[in-house]
Protein backbone atom coordinates (compact mmCIF):
# COMPACT_ATOMS: atom_id res chain seq x y z
CA UNK A 1 0.00 0.00 0.00
CA UNK A 2 1.27 3.48 -0.90
CA UNK A 3 1.65 5.77 2.11
CA UNK A 4 0.11 9.23 1.98
CA UNK A 5 2.09 12.31 2.90
CA UNK A 6 1.41 13.46 6.42
CA UNK A 7 0.57 9.98 7.66
CA UNK A 8 -3.15 10.14 6.82
CA UNK A 9 -4.60 6.67 7.27
CA UNK A 10 -7.93 7.41 5.62
CA UNK A 11 -6.90 5.67 2.39
CA UNK A 12 -7.06 2.36 4.22
CA UNK A 13 -10.78 2.74 4.88
CA UNK A 14 -11.50 3.30 1.18
CA UNK A 15 -9.53 0.22 0.23
CA UNK A 16 -11.27 -1.87 2.89
CA UNK A 17 -14.67 -0.80 1.53
CA UNK A 18 -13.69 -2.07 -1.93
CA UNK A 19 -11.57 -5.09 -1.06
CA UNK A 20 -12.97 -8.53 -1.79
CA UNK A 21 -15.98 -7.15 -3.66
CA UNK A 22 -17.12 -7.65 -7.21
CA UNK A 23 -17.19 -4.03 -8.40
CA UNK A 24 -18.95 -2.37 -11.32
CA UNK A 25 -17.95 1.15 -12.30
CA UNK A 26 -21.15 2.61 -13.79
CA UNK A 27 -20.15 5.36 -16.20
CA UNK A 28 -16.74 5.80 -17.81
CA UNK A 29 -16.37 9.56 -17.94
CA UNK A 30 -13.74 11.52 -16.03
CA UNK A 31 -14.75 10.13 -12.63
CA UNK A 32 -15.20 6.58 -13.90
CA UNK A 33 -11.70 6.63 -15.35
CA UNK A 34 -10.37 7.94 -12.06
CA UNK A 35 -12.12 5.11 -10.20
CA UNK A 36 -10.59 2.53 -12.50
CA UNK A 37 -7.13 4.06 -12.01
CA UNK A 38 -7.63 3.86 -8.24
CA UNK A 39 -8.71 0.21 -8.39
CA UNK A 40 -5.76 -0.75 -10.58
CA UNK A 41 -3.29 1.06 -8.33
CA UNK A 42 -4.50 -0.06 -4.92
CA UNK A 43 -6.50 -3.23 -5.64
CA UNK A 44 -4.86 -4.66 -8.77
CA UNK A 45 -6.13 -8.19 -8.11
CA UNK A 46 -9.79 -7.17 -7.81
CA UNK A 47 -11.92 -7.82 -10.90
CA UNK A 48 -13.57 -4.69 -12.28
CA UNK A 49 -16.37 -4.27 -14.81
CA UNK A 50 -17.08 -1.02 -16.65
CA UNK A 51 -20.65 -0.22 -17.74
CA UNK A 52 -21.40 2.70 -20.03
CA UNK A 53 -24.18 3.54 -22.47
CA UNK A 54 -21.53 4.51 -25.03
CA UNK A 55 -20.74 1.19 -26.72
CA UNK A 56 -17.92 2.78 -28.74
CA UNK A 57 -15.76 2.76 -25.58
CA UNK A 58 -15.34 -0.99 -25.98
CA UNK A 59 -12.34 -0.69 -28.29
CA UNK A 60 -10.55 1.81 -26.01
CA UNK A 61 -11.00 -0.44 -22.99
CA UNK A 62 -9.98 -3.54 -24.94
CA UNK A 63 -6.75 -1.86 -26.09
CA UNK A 64 -5.76 -0.06 -22.88
CA UNK A 65 -7.39 -2.22 -20.21
CA UNK A 66 -7.70 -5.74 -21.64
CA UNK A 67 -8.13 -7.19 -18.15
CA UNK A 68 -11.32 -5.15 -17.60
CA UNK A 69 -14.74 -6.45 -18.60
CA UNK A 70 -16.91 -3.96 -20.49
CA UNK A 71 -20.70 -3.75 -20.78
CA UNK A 72 -21.85 -1.19 -23.31
CA UNK A 73 -24.95 0.12 -25.01
CA UNK A 74 -28.58 0.41 -23.86
CA UNK A 75 -28.42 -2.85 -21.89
CA UNK A 76 -25.19 -2.01 -20.03
CA UNK A 77 -26.94 -1.96 -16.64
CA UNK A 78 -28.92 -5.17 -17.05
CA UNK A 79 -26.47 -7.14 -14.90
CA UNK A 80 -26.37 -4.82 -11.88
CA UNK A 81 -27.52 -7.58 -9.54
CA UNK A 82 -24.41 -9.65 -10.32
CA UNK A 83 -22.18 -7.19 -8.41
CA UNK A 84 -21.47 -6.58 -4.74
CA UNK A 85 -20.88 -2.86 -5.20
CA UNK A 86 -21.77 -0.31 -7.86
CA UNK A 87 -19.44 2.70 -8.07
CA UNK A 88 -21.80 5.18 -9.70
CA UNK A 89 -20.41 8.06 -11.74
CA UNK A 90 -22.31 11.39 -11.76
CA UNK A 91 -25.11 11.54 -14.30
CA UNK A 92 -25.33 7.76 -14.78
CA UNK A 93 -28.96 7.02 -14.04
CA UNK A 94 -29.63 3.70 -12.32
CA UNK A 95 -32.95 1.81 -12.38
CA UNK A 96 -35.56 2.93 -9.86
CA UNK A 97 -35.28 1.17 -6.51
CA UNK A 98 -31.99 -0.53 -7.32
CA UNK A 99 -30.38 0.70 -4.08
CA UNK A 100 -32.65 -1.64 -2.08
CA UNK A 101 -31.05 -4.70 -3.66
CA UNK A 102 -27.50 -3.64 -4.56
CA UNK A 103 -24.96 -1.56 -2.63
CA UNK A 104 -24.58 1.77 -4.42
CA UNK A 105 -21.54 3.90 -3.68
CA UNK A 106 -19.32 6.39 -5.47
CA UNK A 107 -16.01 8.19 -5.23
CA UNK A 108 -17.86 10.96 -3.43
CA UNK A 109 -19.33 8.76 -0.70
CA UNK A 110 -16.14 6.76 -0.10
CA UNK A 111 -14.13 9.98 0.04
CA UNK A 112 -16.61 11.71 2.37
CA UNK A 113 -16.50 8.73 4.72
CA UNK A 114 -12.70 8.58 4.76
CA UNK A 115 -11.81 12.30 4.90
CA UNK A 116 -14.93 13.65 6.60
CA UNK A 117 -13.21 15.98 9.09
CA UNK A 118 -11.12 17.60 6.35
CA UNK A 119 -13.93 18.44 3.92
CA UNK A 120 -15.77 21.67 3.21
CA UNK A 121 -18.53 20.62 0.81
CA UNK A 122 -20.40 23.10 -1.38
CA UNK A 123 -23.57 22.50 -3.34
CA UNK A 124 -26.44 24.54 -4.76
CA UNK A 125 -28.22 24.90 -8.05
CA UNK A 126 -26.15 27.98 -8.81
CA UNK A 127 -23.07 29.57 -7.30
CA UNK A 128 -21.30 26.43 -6.10
CA UNK A 129 -18.29 26.73 -8.43
CA UNK A 130 -17.69 30.37 -7.61
CA UNK A 131 -18.14 29.76 -3.88
CA UNK A 132 -15.87 26.70 -3.88
CA UNK A 133 -13.15 28.63 -5.71
CA UNK A 134 -13.63 31.55 -3.32
CA UNK A 135 -13.16 29.30 -0.29
CA UNK A 136 -10.07 27.74 -1.84
CA UNK A 137 -8.71 31.23 -2.61
CA UNK A 138 -9.40 32.49 0.92
CA UNK A 139 -7.78 29.47 2.56
CA UNK A 140 -4.65 29.70 0.44
CA UNK A 141 -4.33 33.46 0.90
CA UNK A 142 -4.75 33.21 4.68
CA UNK A 143 -1.93 30.70 5.00
CA UNK A 144 -3.81 27.40 5.07
CA UNK A 145 -3.17 24.36 2.88
CA UNK A 146 -6.06 23.35 0.65
CA UNK A 147 -7.02 21.31 -2.40
CA UNK A 148 -10.02 21.86 -4.66
CA UNK A 149 -11.87 18.81 -6.03
CA UNK A 150 -15.22 17.59 -7.27
CA UNK A 151 -17.74 18.90 -9.74
CA UNK A 152 -15.34 21.61 -10.93
CA UNK A 153 -13.58 18.89 -12.94
CA UNK A 154 -11.12 17.09 -10.68
CA UNK A 155 -12.20 13.70 -9.27
CA UNK A 156 -11.57 13.55 -5.54
CA UNK A 157 -9.55 10.31 -5.73
CA UNK A 158 -6.98 12.17 -7.87
CA UNK A 159 -6.05 14.37 -4.90
CA UNK A 160 -5.24 11.64 -2.38
CA UNK A 161 -1.47 11.68 -2.84
CA UNK A 162 -1.36 15.44 -2.14
CA UNK A 163 -3.17 15.34 1.18
CA UNK A 164 -1.31 16.17 4.34
CA UNK A 165 -2.48 16.18 7.93
CA UNK A 166 -3.30 19.91 7.85
CA UNK A 167 -4.83 20.01 4.34
CA UNK A 168 -8.38 21.29 3.93
CA UNK A 169 -10.39 19.70 1.11
CA UNK A 170 -12.76 22.04 -0.73
CA UNK A 171 -15.27 19.75 -2.44
CA UNK A 172 -17.75 21.08 -4.99
CA UNK A 173 -20.72 18.69 -5.06
CA UNK A 174 -23.46 18.32 -7.65
CA UNK A 175 -26.87 16.75 -7.03
CA UNK A 176 -25.73 13.78 -9.12
CA UNK A 177 -22.75 13.24 -6.82
CA UNK A 178 -24.92 13.57 -3.71
CA UNK A 179 -27.79 11.35 -4.84
CA UNK A 180 -26.66 8.11 -3.18
CA UNK A 181 -24.24 9.34 -0.49
CA UNK A 182 -24.56 8.23 3.13
CA UNK A 183 -21.97 10.64 4.54
CA UNK A 184 -21.76 14.43 4.80
CA UNK A 185 -18.82 16.85 4.92
CA UNK A 186 -17.64 18.42 8.17
CA UNK A 187 -18.70 21.85 6.89
CA UNK A 188 -21.57 21.83 4.38
CA UNK A 189 -22.70 24.79 2.29
CA UNK A 190 -26.12 24.53 0.64
CA UNK A 191 -26.44 27.77 -1.31
CA UNK A 192 -29.86 27.43 -2.95
CA UNK A 193 -32.22 25.00 -4.64
CA UNK A 194 -34.04 25.91 -7.86
CA UNK A 195 -35.66 23.76 -10.53
CA UNK A 196 -32.84 22.07 -12.47
CA UNK A 197 -31.91 18.69 -13.95
CA UNK A 198 -35.58 17.65 -14.09
CA UNK A 199 -34.75 15.53 -17.14
CA UNK A 200 -32.83 13.33 -14.67
CA UNK A 201 -34.56 13.81 -11.30
CA UNK A 202 -38.09 14.29 -12.77
CA UNK A 203 -39.43 16.31 -9.81
CA UNK A 204 -38.10 19.28 -7.86
CA UNK A 205 -38.61 17.37 -4.60
CA UNK A 206 -36.42 14.45 -5.72
CA UNK A 207 -33.74 16.91 -6.81
CA UNK A 208 -34.01 18.84 -3.53
CA UNK A 209 -33.69 15.66 -1.46
CA UNK A 210 -30.46 14.78 -3.31
CA UNK A 211 -29.10 18.23 -2.44
CA UNK A 212 -30.13 17.80 1.21
CA UNK A 213 -27.85 14.78 1.49
CA UNK A 214 -24.96 17.20 1.91
CA UNK A 215 -26.09 17.71 5.52
CA UNK A 216 -28.42 14.77 6.16
CA UNK A 217 -25.63 12.50 7.47
CA UNK A 218 -23.73 15.05 9.55
CA UNK A 219 -21.90 14.01 12.70
CA UNK A 220 -21.95 15.86 16.04
CA UNK A 221 -19.77 18.96 15.76
CA UNK A 222 -20.40 19.42 12.04
CA UNK A 223 -21.68 22.70 10.59
CA UNK A 224 -24.02 23.66 7.76
CA UNK A 225 -24.39 27.07 6.13
CA UNK A 226 -27.53 27.54 4.08
CA UNK A 227 -30.12 29.94 2.68
CA UNK A 228 -32.65 30.95 5.33
CA UNK A 229 -35.43 30.31 2.80
CA UNK A 230 -34.59 26.60 2.93
CA UNK A 231 -35.21 26.39 6.68
CA UNK A 232 -38.49 24.50 6.22
CA UNK A 233 -36.81 21.79 4.13
CA UNK A 234 -33.99 20.92 6.52
CA UNK A 235 -33.77 17.17 7.23
CA UNK A 236 -33.09 15.79 10.69
CA UNK A 237 -29.33 15.77 11.23
CA UNK A 238 -26.63 16.36 13.83
CA UNK A 239 -25.27 19.45 12.14
CA UNK A 240 -25.19 22.94 13.62
CA UNK A 241 -27.23 25.06 11.23
CA UNK A 242 -26.19 28.60 10.30
CA UNK A 243 -28.62 30.55 8.09
CA UNK A 244 -27.72 33.39 5.74
CA UNK A 245 -30.23 35.62 4.00
CA UNK A 246 -29.41 36.27 0.32
CA UNK A 247 -31.63 39.35 0.48
CA UNK A 248 -29.73 40.93 3.37
CA UNK A 249 -28.49 44.49 2.84
CA UNK A 250 -25.29 43.90 0.91
CA UNK A 251 -25.87 47.24 -0.81
CA UNK A 252 -25.26 49.15 2.44
CA UNK A 253 -21.95 47.44 3.21
CA UNK A 254 -20.84 45.34 0.22
CA UNK A 255 -17.99 42.90 0.47
CA UNK A 256 -14.98 44.00 -1.61
CA UNK A 257 -15.27 41.36 -4.32
CA UNK A 258 -14.64 42.21 -7.96
CA UNK A 259 -17.65 40.25 -9.22
CA UNK A 260 -20.93 41.89 -10.23
CA UNK A 261 -24.33 41.03 -8.80
CA UNK A 262 -25.98 40.63 -5.42
CA UNK A 263 -25.75 36.86 -5.81
CA UNK A 264 -21.96 37.11 -5.76
CA UNK A 265 -22.13 39.14 -2.55
CA UNK A 266 -24.08 36.22 -1.09
CA UNK A 267 -21.54 33.69 -2.42
CA UNK A 268 -18.72 35.72 -0.88
CA UNK A 269 -20.55 35.95 2.46
CA UNK A 270 -20.96 32.17 2.46
CA UNK A 271 -17.28 31.68 1.70
CA UNK A 272 -16.20 34.07 4.46
CA UNK A 273 -18.44 32.30 6.98
CA UNK A 274 -17.02 28.91 5.96
CA UNK A 275 -13.38 29.88 6.45
CA UNK A 276 -14.24 31.54 9.77
CA UNK A 277 -15.48 28.15 10.98
CA UNK A 278 -12.03 26.83 10.09
CA UNK A 279 -10.32 29.44 12.23
CA UNK A 280 -9.53 32.11 9.64
CA UNK A 281 -9.59 35.74 10.74
CA UNK A 282 -12.67 37.41 9.25
CA UNK A 283 -11.02 40.75 8.51
CA UNK A 284 -8.00 39.10 6.88
CA UNK A 285 -10.28 36.90 4.78
CA UNK A 286 -12.38 39.86 3.63
CA UNK A 287 -9.25 41.74 2.61
CA UNK A 288 -8.20 38.87 0.34
CA UNK A 289 -11.48 38.95 -1.60
CA UNK A 290 -10.14 41.75 -3.80
CA UNK A 291 -7.60 39.39 -5.34
CA UNK A 292 -10.18 36.85 -6.49
CA UNK A 293 -10.82 36.74 -10.22
CA UNK A 294 -14.11 35.39 -11.47
CA UNK A 295 -14.52 32.12 -13.35
CA UNK A 296 -15.23 31.83 -17.08
CA UNK A 297 -18.87 31.66 -18.22
CA UNK A 298 -20.12 33.45 -15.09
CA UNK A 299 -20.90 37.07 -16.01
CA UNK A 300 -17.55 37.09 -17.80
CA UNK A 301 -17.04 40.46 -19.45
CA UNK A 302 -15.59 40.23 -22.96
CA UNK A 303 -14.44 43.55 -24.31
CA UNK A 304 -15.34 46.28 -24.70
CA UNK A 305 -14.33 45.98 -28.34
CA UNK A 306 -14.85 49.15 -30.34
CA UNK A 307 -17.43 50.24 -27.80
CA UNK A 308 -19.38 46.96 -27.59
CA UNK A 309 -19.41 44.81 -24.46
CA UNK A 310 -20.21 41.10 -24.47
CA UNK A 311 -21.10 39.25 -21.26
CA UNK A 312 -20.68 35.48 -21.20
CA UNK A 313 -23.03 33.98 -18.61
CA UNK A 314 -23.41 30.58 -20.26
CA UNK A 315 -23.54 28.93 -16.81
CA UNK A 316 -27.04 30.40 -16.41
CA UNK A 317 -29.11 27.29 -17.11
CA UNK A 318 -32.08 28.19 -14.87
CA UNK A 319 -34.35 31.27 -14.79
CA UNK A 320 -33.09 32.41 -11.37
CA UNK A 321 -29.54 32.65 -12.71
CA UNK A 322 -30.66 34.74 -15.68
CA UNK A 323 -32.62 37.07 -13.40
CA UNK A 324 -29.47 37.49 -11.27
CA UNK A 325 -27.52 38.30 -14.44
CA UNK A 326 -30.11 40.89 -15.46
CA UNK A 327 -29.86 42.48 -12.03
CA UNK A 328 -26.09 42.73 -12.47
CA UNK A 329 -26.41 43.95 -16.09
CA UNK A 330 -29.85 45.61 -16.18
CA UNK A 331 -31.73 45.96 -19.45
CA UNK A 332 -29.00 44.86 -21.87
CA UNK A 333 -29.43 45.88 -25.47
CA UNK A 334 -29.36 42.23 -26.56
CA UNK A 335 -30.20 39.17 -24.47
CA UNK A 336 -29.59 35.62 -25.72
CA UNK A 337 -32.00 33.04 -24.28
CA UNK A 338 -32.99 29.42 -24.70
CA UNK A 339 -31.63 26.01 -25.57
CA UNK A 340 -32.40 22.51 -24.39
CA UNK A 341 -35.75 22.21 -22.61
CA UNK A 342 -35.57 20.34 -19.28
CA UNK A 343 -39.15 21.08 -18.34
CA UNK A 344 -38.48 23.81 -15.78
CA UNK A 345 -40.95 26.67 -15.31
CA UNK A 346 -40.31 30.10 -16.83
CA UNK A 347 -43.17 32.18 -15.45
CA UNK A 348 -40.94 34.12 -13.04
CA UNK A 349 -38.41 34.94 -15.76
CA UNK A 350 -41.17 35.99 -18.16
CA UNK A 351 -42.57 38.38 -15.56
CA UNK A 352 -39.14 39.80 -14.85
CA UNK A 353 -38.43 40.36 -18.56
CA UNK A 354 -41.73 42.18 -19.06
CA UNK A 355 -40.96 44.49 -16.13
CA UNK A 356 -37.29 44.99 -17.06
CA UNK A 357 -37.29 44.83 -20.83
CA UNK A 358 -34.02 44.24 -22.69
CA UNK A 359 -33.63 45.97 -26.04
CA UNK A 360 -34.01 42.73 -28.01
CA UNK A 361 -34.23 39.03 -27.22
CA UNK A 362 -32.54 36.40 -29.36
CA UNK A 363 -34.04 32.99 -28.58
CA UNK A 364 -33.33 29.40 -29.57
CA UNK A 365 -34.40 25.82 -28.92
CA UNK A 366 -37.54 24.48 -27.28
CA UNK A 367 -36.73 26.32 -24.07
CA UNK A 368 -36.52 29.58 -26.01
CA UNK A 369 -39.84 28.82 -27.70
CA UNK A 370 -41.50 28.32 -24.32
CA UNK A 371 -40.08 31.57 -22.94
CA UNK A 372 -41.31 33.50 -25.99
CA UNK A 373 -44.71 31.79 -25.78
CA UNK A 374 -44.98 32.98 -22.18
CA UNK A 375 -44.02 36.52 -23.19
CA UNK A 376 -46.54 36.65 -26.01
CA UNK A 377 -49.34 35.44 -23.75
CA UNK A 378 -48.64 38.45 -21.50
CA UNK A 379 -48.78 41.03 -24.31
CA UNK A 380 -45.06 41.21 -25.08
CA UNK A 381 -43.60 44.30 -26.76
CA UNK A 382 -39.91 43.28 -26.68
CA UNK A 383 -38.43 42.70 -30.16
CA UNK A 384 -37.86 38.96 -30.62
CA UNK A 385 -35.43 37.27 -32.99
CA UNK A 386 -35.20 33.46 -33.35
CA UNK A 387 -31.84 31.89 -34.16
CA UNK A 388 -30.38 28.44 -34.67
CA UNK A 389 -26.66 29.12 -34.24
CA UNK A 390 -24.83 31.84 -32.34
CA UNK A 391 -23.30 32.83 -35.67
CA UNK A 392 -26.73 34.15 -36.70
CA UNK A 393 -26.81 36.40 -33.63
CA UNK A 394 -23.47 37.92 -34.54
CA UNK A 395 -24.51 38.36 -38.17
CA UNK A 396 -27.38 40.49 -36.88
CA UNK A 397 -25.08 42.43 -34.55
CA UNK A 398 -22.71 43.24 -37.41
CA UNK A 399 -25.53 45.10 -39.10
CA UNK A 400 -27.39 46.65 -36.17
CA UNK A 401 -25.12 46.92 -33.09
CA UNK A 402 -23.93 50.34 -31.97
CA UNK A 403 -21.09 51.53 -29.76
CA UNK A 404 -21.95 51.48 -26.06
CA UNK A 405 -24.32 48.54 -26.33
CA UNK A 406 -24.25 45.31 -24.31
CA UNK A 407 -24.93 41.77 -25.52
CA UNK A 408 -25.63 39.31 -22.68
CA UNK A 409 -25.59 35.54 -23.12
CA UNK A 410 -27.59 34.23 -20.15
CA UNK A 411 -29.73 31.45 -21.63
CA UNK A 412 -31.82 30.16 -18.67
CA UNK A 413 -31.52 26.75 -20.32
CA UNK A 414 -29.11 23.89 -20.83
CA UNK A 415 -27.02 23.68 -23.99
CA UNK A 416 -27.41 20.01 -24.95
CA UNK A 417 -29.54 20.60 -28.04
CA UNK A 418 -26.54 22.18 -29.78
CA UNK A 419 -23.44 22.11 -27.57
CA UNK A 420 -21.72 19.46 -25.46
CA UNK A 421 -22.05 21.59 -22.32
CA UNK A 422 -22.34 25.18 -21.14
CA UNK A 423 -18.57 25.62 -21.41
CA UNK A 424 -18.57 24.83 -25.12
CA UNK A 425 -21.48 27.22 -25.65
CA UNK A 426 -19.71 29.97 -23.72
CA UNK A 427 -16.40 29.35 -25.49
CA UNK A 428 -18.12 29.72 -28.85
CA UNK A 429 -19.74 32.98 -27.74
CA UNK A 430 -16.34 34.32 -26.66
CA UNK A 431 -14.74 33.25 -29.96
CA UNK A 432 -17.44 35.00 -31.96
CA UNK A 433 -17.24 38.12 -29.78
CA UNK A 434 -13.52 38.41 -30.39
CA UNK A 435 -13.87 37.72 -34.10
CA UNK A 436 -16.68 40.24 -34.28
CA UNK A 437 -14.48 42.89 -32.69
CA UNK A 438 -11.89 42.33 -35.39
CA UNK A 439 -14.49 42.81 -38.10
CA UNK A 440 -15.10 46.38 -36.87
CA UNK A 441 -11.48 47.48 -37.05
Amino acid sequence: MVEIAGGLGMLKSIIENLQGKKVMIAGFGKEGRSSLKFMQEYLPQSPVTIADHDATLREEIYVHHPEVRFLGGPSCLDQLYDFDLILKSPGMKLPEGISKSVQISSQTDLFLAAFHRKIIGITGTKGKSTTAHLIYHLLCKTGKKAVLVGNMGRPCFDSIRELQQETHIVFELSAHQLQYVRHSPHIALLLNVFEEHLDYFVTLETYRQAKMNILRYAEPGDHALTDIRLRAFMPDSNTQLHFLDPDQGFEAQPLPINLPGKHNQYNAAMAISAVELLGANREAAINTLRGFEGLPHRLQLIGPYNGLRFVNDSIATVPEATIAALQAWPQPDYLILGGYDRGIRYETLVGYLLDNSPGMIFYTGKAGDRIVEGLQKQGNSIPLHPFRDLEEVFDHLKIHAKAGQVCLLSPAAASYDRYRNFEQRGDRFVELARAFSKSLR
